[in-house]
């Protein structure tokens, strides 16, 4: 199998980092926009799309900037990917934009990047930032 390719990819985001965080940090703020639902216990997230779930544990946030998510194996054994959303904030114009680092079989870049534009799309609507 061949390894993932990293990616990144920066959305502009008219909203407060605090705002913003709460929607990246939290179950019931990504069951808004990211996943039909999203479940906690501890630092293990459990994402269901449909009839799929898939499993991370919160492996490192830093309050009001980032969280990383590292994607677990049926024995709740980290594997080698993970998601980040990271809460930019220009220094000079205060603009906030949300940087997602993710990781796709090179094939799917594409597809993944337009999955998630049309998550973000989703977390500005929710959080009014259109």
């Amino acid at each position: 199998m061949d390894s993932k390719i990293r990616y990144e990819i920066e959305f502009p985001i008219n909203s407060s980092p605090q705002l913003l965080y709460q929607y990246i940090s939290t179950p019931s703020g990504l069951s808004e926009w990211f996943a039909d639902n999203v479940n906690s216990r501890g630092e293990f997230f459990t994402f269901i799309w449909n009839d799929s779930e898939e499993k991370a544990r919160l492996c490192s946030k830093k309050s009001g900037e980032k969280v990383r998510f590292k994607w677990v194996d049926g024995n709740n054994k980290d594997t080698e990917y993970f998601f980040e959303l990271n809460i930019l904030v220009d220094e000079i114009t205060k603009d906030v934009s949300l940087m997602v680092i993710d990781f796709a079989d090179k094939e799917e870049i594409e597809e993944a990047t337009l999955l998630w534009e049309n998550q973000i799309s989703d977390l500005k609507h929710v959080i009014g930032s259109v």
